[in-house]
């Protein structure tokens, strides 16, 4: 199995300061980090390096991000397929970051947001029964146009509605898998843990993941019952990333080892986000190909 990420890449640049910044306000900050970003980029990269084949397809601009992209991504293990835009910048994030390890993100989507669905879809050339994986910088009619794809494929779909958009909820029967943090789960439900998770797999989605921060995780399936899986102990430095390597690794787990989405996933997932949050940066942060081979064989 391949999978392929359509998605969103961007420089991310980290700020640390003291507290977060208020309206109206003036604070000191300081810079630790320029890196490669992106939730598309980030979820590919991991994948990847878990050992997973994985394609990335983003849309870039035609500025000096775009090579500082270019250069980020070469020495990944990922088949990237860079759509350049004319007359457009390249996506970026300013990213908070205060001593507990909590995070504020600001990206910019004008790349990510002008991604065509004939180029979406011409990516993925004759992909069939593979893994089509997406978040939610897209446009909404290609977003909706390549679930409808992949459903006519037979791709197996997994879908981070992050950020969040309106449109998001009748989009759930071509979701297979979802993942989830407990805000998105209520601002897309208005219910909490249990009662989303059940809602979700009424609207047609397969498996829901709900990542609960120290709580750890829960899993639902159809027709099983709900598992809670929980967090793996850690020195908490700095959170970015690390929702998406724990989605990246959770599917690249059960996709190298041929089953639906199970709690060995989950527990692999939580072991690799743990390593995420106890470092700084964006990619620096994330577990080496030789971190996540040993995860992953556990």
């Amino acid at each position: 199995m391949r999978a392929h990420v359509i998605g969103n890449v961007a420089v991310d640049e980290t700020i640390s300061v003291s507290t977060m910044p208020e309206a109206g306000a003036s604070i000191l900050g300081r810079e630790e980090t320029r890196d490669l970003g992106g939730k598309g980029a980030n979820q590919a990269v991991v994948m990847a390096r878990a050992g997973l084949p994985t394609t990335l397809v983003a849309a870039v601009g035609e500025d000096f991000r775009a090579q500082t992209i270019r250069d980020q991504l070469a020495p990944e293990p990922v088949e990237a397929k860079l759509v350049a835009l004319a007359g457009r910048s390249s996506d970026f994030s300013i990213i908070f970051t205060t001593p507990d390890g909590e995070n504020a993100i600001v990206t910019t989507t004008e790349s990510a947001g002008s991604l065509a669905l004939e180029e979406a879809i011409a990516a993925l050339d004759t992909a069939a029964g593979d893994l089509l994986v997406l978040q939610g910088n897209l446009s909404e009619a290609t977003t909706r146009g390549l679930l409808q794809e992949a459903r006519r494929r037979a791709l197996v779909t997994a879908f981070n509605p992050s950020p969040l958009r309106p449109y998001f909820a009748d989009l759930w029967p071509l979701v297979d898998i979802a993942f989830l943090n407990r805000g998105e789960t209520h601002s897309l439900t208005g219910l909490s843990d249990h009662a989303a998770t059940e809602r979700l797999l009424q609207s047609g989605v397969r498996h829901v993941v709900l990542t609960l921060g120290g709580d750890g995780a829960m899993l639902a399936s159809q027709g099983r019952e709900i598992a809670t899986i929980p967090a793996v102990a850690t020195n908490v430095i700095d959170t970015t990333g690390a929702g998406d390597t724990f989605m990246a690794v959770a599917l690249a787990s059960a996709a190298l080892r041929g089953v639906e989405l199970d709690t060995r996933a989950i527990g692999h997932a939580a072991a690799a986000s743990a390593l995420t949050v106890s470092r700084r940066g964006t990619r620096s942060a994330f577990p080496t190909s030789d971190e996540l081979r040993a995860i992953l064989a556990r």
